[in-house]
């Protein structure tokens, strides 16, 4: 199987490489594409070293089965054509294609037979990765959702600087070796200094004063949910590296206790249960101590998460305020599960059909 990334060098882009290697992907062929800053770099994959090659309009992906496209919507709407065109699959990891209805907008634990829509006689071969920070709220919601309908869903996103990149995590971490050598910091990815700093917006505003990210959740979370769920999210960039964290509030149709919540969440797939009190005091209290010597933890914390797959989820709790309402605290490494994993998932389910070698025959 030929393999394509779009956008090889950025965050995203390198996770994919390291997730396909580690899950033993049938890459039998890779083409790496990136910016005209990007070509002519080298990869190493697979005990082979593979060069990027400029993104240009043409027949650059004839032959190509998959295409993992991080680039950006700009790149994704741009280009799509050219890579759709000989039957590629292009899963795209920007937001250029989520609303789009003749687009699956897919999480393989929630809603994988959606992907099925991109090889019918209206699909575009094009299957969207959410919003990072969409789906690991919606890996914690689809286990309640079998228990009680989900009417309403109030969130507080922190999300990390590796959300905006990996020029973003660069900016933040010589910001706070600027600040903290007296001198003033630099601020080029973010709207102020982030260092020392929690910024309540990412993205642009909208006419309702709501950004666009807190809209995706909204909006996206319905699609991917075949449901009437509403979500107000408020979206914080917090100053930690990678892992975004959120304190997500849920009402429900009819009460959920937490400890059936706690039993739903260690039973689904994809979300690790981290909801143990007991452990206070008692957890590994630095990077290096966990490295070190492993342990458990009594809620989940980004720094400890990052790098890994699962959604973690802790805090779990009735809500004072409302009945019928439960609130809890959850985890993801949002360049893993909430972009290049997904992805990788969304191609190895779609394999398991048999549609991706199938689909690009009859094209």
């Amino acid at each position: 199987m030929t393999v394509a990334i779009v956008g090889a060098s950025g965050a995203v882009g390198q996770e994919l490489l390291r997730i396909l290697a580690e899950r033993h992907f049938p890459v039998d062929d890779l083409r790496l594409f990136g910016s005209s800053r990007s070509a002519g770099t080298r990869y190493e994959f697979g005990g082979k070293e593979y060069v990027v090659e400029e993104l240009q309009h043409g027949d650059q992906f004839k032959g190509v089965d998959i295409a993992f496209v991080s680039a950006g919507g700009g790149t994704s709407r741009e280009y799509a054509e050219d890579i759709t065109r000989y039957g590629t699959l292009m899963i795209d990891n920007s937001s250029a294609f989520r609303m789009d209805p003749q687009v699956p907008l897919v999480v393989p634990e929630i809603n994988a037979s959606d992907s099925l829509m991109a090889f019918g006689e209206t699909g575009k071969r094009i299957i969207a990765n959410p919003n990072c920070t969409t789906i690991v709220m919606a890996m914690c919601l689809k286990a309640i959702e079998p228990l009680s309908h989900i009417r309403r869903v109030h969130v507080a996103s922190y999300q990390s600087a590796s959300g905006a990149g990996a020029q973003a995590m660069n900016e933040l971490i010589e910001q706070y070796r600027q600040v903290l050598n007296g001198k003033e910091p630099d601020v080029e990815r973010f709207a102020y200094q982030l260092a020392f700093n929690m910024i309540p917006q990412i993205d642009v505003f909208g006419d309702d004063d709501y950004t666009k990210e807190e809209l995706k959740m909204y909006n996206e979370t319905r699609k991917i949910m075949h449901s009437d769920i509403e979500v107000s999210a408020t979206c914080v960039r917090v100053p930690s590296l990678r892992a975004h964290s959120e304190a997500v509030w849920i009402e429900t149709e009819k009460p959920v206790t937490p400890e059936q919540a706690k039993e739903a969440f260690a039973h689904t797939e994809g979300v690790q249960l981290a909801d143990d009190l007991t452990k206070v005091g008692h957890a590994p209290k630095t990077m290096e101590e966990y490295s070190r010597d492993g342990g458990e933890f009594p809620y989940p914390m980004p720094l400890f998460l990052s790098g890994t797959d699962d959604v973690y989820v802790g805090r779990i709790r009735r809500d004072l305020a409302n009945p019928n309402g439960l609130t809890f605290w959850c985890v993801g490494d949002q360049i893993r599960k909430g972009a290049a994993l997904n992805a990788v998932q969304i191609a190895e389910w779609l394999l398991g059909h048999k549609e991706v070698a199938h689909s690009r025959k009859k094209a």
